[in-house]
């Protein structure tokens, strides 16, 4: 049963640690005074920013009696993080920062990680449902700051209060010849603290599961797509009812037996890309945008976000020590679906994917030319831009309202490039002439593309 979790469990980390701590990294950013966004499950009782206190999945199976379902529940538990100095009167007295040894440590909120499960018997979920404890009690530790000589400046005081919470789980014999099961997880804060006066976000966080989500399991039967579940399923998977989670099939693409359920949305067998060498917390940017703006940060800026938090330092020293191979696969990767087909036809399109120029020897982007205005286009040929097609951006006539074009209209361009897609529609690549870093996105292949109505020739002959 461990196999899928475990397969999954990259994916899982990532929900985990969404929006943990974002770029630049460092406690004094604006970014990271308002943290935990994802997947908080507030104690009942408060309502000041309407976030719920419970989440709930209904997912389909395919499963006969003797079948076995896994459920862990995974989310991070805050730890207030106090930076506490030794005064010449002997108290501990709390500061924002203290420097012991060139170490500076800051008072920051962390988080740990918890994790509960259950595995269980379909049988005993479609007799009644199960409840299963997901609390953990609360904690302190106290970690001395001493000199080089061993004397004690201060300490830094890690506390937890503690987190009440159930996981409740049920299933359902559905109708059919199918055997099909609709399972339901629900996730509830059941912690019985009262803000009073003067109580915020902030300890109300300190009661709350974050990041909740839940891995699902199942040995002796599959899960169906919610997403694209087969035609005789439709019905019953667009009457699962899922609550501030969404569930989607994870870990290998060619099995069906693991589910995660997120607080963000998500595509069946989301899969964190190979060239991607660590966390960023924030999956929905690009790693070598992050990783590039890590490597601007001065030698201040790299002291602080260490000091925030160790998963930052280890980003900052990732960064700082990846090796120029690693860095080069970051800018980019390109991936294609496998052609159907005939066995021999399919084997050919494999040897050269459709993209590939090779392809279709008919199609030579570097030579090829597109008829404007009576004039050949083609490499080399300078153009005048008027993104919209002839018109102002945004005005009449004009297709776009983007507002980068108002900064291209009029402007000279080259062509470096005519392009035909898929649809037979031809596509001009150009770099402007008055660009001081036109040789370098030359070089990158990385261009502006506009239709061939989207341009005026500069040249007689185009050419």
């Amino acid at each position: 049963m461990s196999t899928p979790m475990e397969t999954a469990r990259q994916v899982a980390d990532t929900v985990l640690y969404e929006g943990y701590l974002l770029y630049p990294y460092r406690a004094s950013a604006a970014k990271n005074q308002t943290r935990w966004q994802f997947g908080v499950l507030v104690p009942p009782a408060y309502t000041a920013t309407a976030e719920p206190s419970s989440c709930q999945t209904e997912c389909l199976l395919q499963a006969g009696e003797g079948a076995t379902v896994h459920v862990r529940l995974r989310f991070l538990h805050l730890v207030a993080r106090t930076v506490e100095r030794l005064d010449d009167d002997g108290e501990h007295r709390p500061v924002p920062s203290l420097t012991v040894a060139e170490e500076t440590h800051l008072t920051f909120d962390e988080a740990a990680e918890r994790e509960c499960e259950a595995v269980l018997p379909l049988a005993d979920l479609l007799a009644a449902e199960r409840t299963v404890d997901a609390g953990f009690p609360a904690g302190r530790t106290a970690q001395p700051l001493l000199t080089p000589s061993g004397q004690t400046v201060g300490r830094v005081v890690r506390e937890h209060l503690s987190v009440e919470a159930t996981v409740r789980i049920g299933a359902e014999r559905l109708a059919g010849p199918y055997e099909t099961v609709r399972l339901r997880v629900r996730v509830e804060n059941v912690c019985g603290w009262e803000p009073g006066t003067g109580a915020g976000r902030d300890d109300a966080l300190r009661r709350s599961p974050i990041a909740a989500h839940t891995l699902l399991a199942v040995a002796g039967g599959e899960f169906l797509s919610l997403f694209d579940p087969p035609e005789w399923a439709g019905e019953a998977a667009r009457a699962c009812r899922n609550l501030h989670t969404w569930p989607v099939l994870v870990g290998d693409p060619e099995r069906r037996d693991a589910v995660l359920s997120a607080p963000i949305i998500l595509y069946d067998h989301p899969a964190i890309a190979p060239e991607s060498p660590g966390d960023l917390f924030d999956a929905t940017e690009i790693d070598e945008i992050l990783s590039l703006r890590t490597l601007t940060l001065t030698e201040e800026e790299k002291r602080e976000a260490r000091a925030t938090d160790p998963r930052a330092a280890r980003i900052v020293e990732r960064t700082e020590d990846m090796p120029g191979e690693i860095l080069e696969r970051l800018h980019g990767a390109i991936r294609y679906l496998r052609s159907c087909g005939p066995e021999p036809l399919r084997e050919e399109q494999e040897r050269v994917p459709w993209w590939d120029p090779g392809a279709d020897t008919s199609v030579s982007p570097e030579s090829d030319g597109v008829v404007v205005a009576g004039v050949t286009l083609a490499r080399g040929s300078r153009v005048r831009l008027l993104p919209g097609g002839g018109a102002s951006p945004g005005l009449p006539g004009g297709r776009r309202a983007d507002a980068h074009d108002m900064f291209l209209v009029g402007r000279a361009a080259t062509v470096e490039a005519v392009l035909l897609d898929v649809d037979g529609d031809h596509h001009l690549a150009v770099t402007l002439d008055d660009d001081p870093g036109a040789d370098l996105q030359r070089a990158q292949g990385r261009f502006l593309y506009f239709s061939p109505d989207e341009v005026e020739p500069l040249d007689g002959e185009g050419r």
